[in-house]
């Protein structure tokens, strides 16, 4: 196979993708496996918040940390050049799950 060339089966209307092409993509496709491995390990610390939150009976939602963590992020996002309407609503996204996930968790350990 040409250095400058991958297989036409990976490239549209039967065209070579150009090699630089292909190791971005091999940089994405690195970057986002890193994403999913870096969310897995924050739900699994968020989980065991969870857990501390129902054995003490606090709330599900801290919504002051969470507007706190919000405006850090926008700041960080700013600075490195993301959108911040972007990494807010991806933030929030994730916030979501782990209030839904710690709502889960206070739930089982009523019925426990």
């Amino acid at each position: 196979m040409p250095h400058d060339s991958v297989p036409a089966a990976a490239a549209p209307a039967g065209e070579a993708v150009p090699e630089d092409l292909w190791r971005l993509r091999r940089s994405i496709d690195n970057i986002d496996a890193a994403l999913v491995h870096m969310l897995a390990e924050r739900f699994r610390v968020t989980r065991e918040v969870g857990v501390l939150k129902a054995v003490h009976r606090l709330p599900p939602v801290d919504s002051s940390r969470e507007e706190a963590q919000v405006a850090k992020l926008r700041g960080m996002a700013e600075r490195a050049g993301l959108d911040a309407d972007f990494a807010e609503h991806f933030i929030r996204g994730v916030m979501a799950e782990v209030v839904r996930q710690h709502g889960e968790i206070a739930r089982e350990r009523r019925g426990a």
